[in-house]
């Protein structure tokens, strides 16, 4: 019986793969454990070190309100809070091992298993939209977006790139031709918070005086902006490994690790230098 192209599961490349649903149940309980640790880490230094501690960025609203004086409308900043920077970027790495331990439970681990046969998971795409969504709001306010407003169509627009991610892979498994329209909504609306991030850290500065973990963040976030769609088209046109969808998988977890490791340290240390 032919594959179809649109699901990405390669039966006998399953079988023979080493890559068997124990042992990523054993490798996603590794991967929670290594961000846990980071994340313990990383409270612990934002609790402890004054410098770290301190550091909280603003968050403003900007409504109008009739100013009498002037008889036309105007608007109004007002700070609204703060946020502890440093000890949200830990909750980023502990929303992360999360989901790795949820996936190893036993009723949770079955429907992974049974999504993973049909070229799906599900707990990927969702804990993304929330982790990958934190980071990018966070990422946001270290250069300088403290818009209430700004920051909560940042974080929905991340959200639902990553959906349309969960959409690509619902959609495929029943299709004879993979549709890819959901990959391009996708990564037109990953590019939006991008494009606010860079008017805030380019718009007027000196490329000689911006900080080098401005482009450290920047010059990371896009290789791996990129290699996580990369790993996806490589499991839909079925190259070499990826054409048994559970390499493609271990793929995503490996990347998830890195990518999250790199940026949330980045991001930290980001707070000790010079404002």
């Amino acid at each position: 019986m032919k594959q179809k192209e649109g699901n990405p599961v390669n039966q006998e490349n399953r079988l023979e793969s080493k890559i068997s649903f124990g042992y990523l149940k054993r490798f996603n309980f590794t991967m929670g454990l290594l961000h846990l640790i980071q994340g313990i880490l990383m409270l612990f230094f934002a609790l402890t070190i004054d410098r770290i501690s301190a550091f909280r960025t603003p968050v403003w609203s900007y409504f109008l309100e009739f100013d009498y004086e002037r008889m036309r409308l105007v608007t109004s900043p007002e700070r609204i809070g703060e946020v502890p920077f440093a000890v949200f970027v830990s909750f980023f790495l502990f929303i992360s091992a999360l989901a790795h331990f949820i996936i190893t439970m036993p009723k949770a681990n079955d429907v992974y298993n049974r999504d993973l046969k049909k070229g799906i998971n599900k707990f990927r795409w969702h804990e993304y939209s929330v982790s990958s969504s934190l980071m990018i709001i966070l990422i946001a306010m270290l250069f300088g977006v403290y818009d209430i407003g700004a920051l909560i169509l940042i974080f929905i627009l991340n959200a639902s790139m990553n959906w349309f991610g969960l959409l690509m892979e619902e959609i495929n498994q029943y299709t004879e031709k993979t549709r890819w329209s959901p990959f391009v909504f996708g990564c037109l609306a990953g590019i939006g918070p991008w494009i606010v991030i860079f008017m805030h850290a380019f718009g007027n500065a000196d490329p000689a005086e911006v900080p080098w973990f401005v482009y450290a963040i920047i010059g990371s976030y896009f290789v791996f902006f990129n290699l996580f769609p990369i790993n996806m088209v490589l499991q839909y046109k079925k190259v070499g490994k990826w054409a048994n969808y559970l390499y493609g998988e271990r793929g995503y977890v490996v990347l998830s690790l890195v990518a999250k490791s790199v940026l949330a340290w980045l991001v930290f240390f980001g707070v000790m230098q010079p404002s």
